[in-house]
């Protein structure tokens, strides 16, 4: 098990790392989320059967679904800042700062 849970560490680790160095483009920020948000299901996956609890079975479900209507907002939110500005990098939307 240390291995198993090094590798999702490891994984949760590099998208949070990914999300700091990438973040210049829209596109790039969200993959790298979709990794910790991975990661977060595996693990909650693994631990759901390692305890025997039947009752906790869903909670990764329900994390794999938010986690996919996180992925469609954010799809939604890269059309519509290249509609509106032209381009879907983070520098370009002066909108968002005040």
């Amino acid at each position: 098990m240390p291995s198993t849970q090094f590798s999702l560490t490891t994984m949760y680790l590099i998208g949070l790392m990914g999300i700091t160095i990438y973040r210049d483009h829209l596109l790039s920020v969200l993959l790298c989320l979709e990794g910790p948000m991975l990661s977060l299901f595996l693990f909650l996956a693994i631990w759901s059967l390692l305890i025997n609890a039947t009752s906790f079975t869903t909670s990764p479900m329900l994390l794999l679904a938010f986690s996919a209507c996180e992925a469609g907002a954010g799809l939604a939110l890269l059309v519509a800042s290249t509609r509106t500005h032209g381009a879907a990098t983070l520098n370009s939307l002066t909108a968002l700062r005040w």
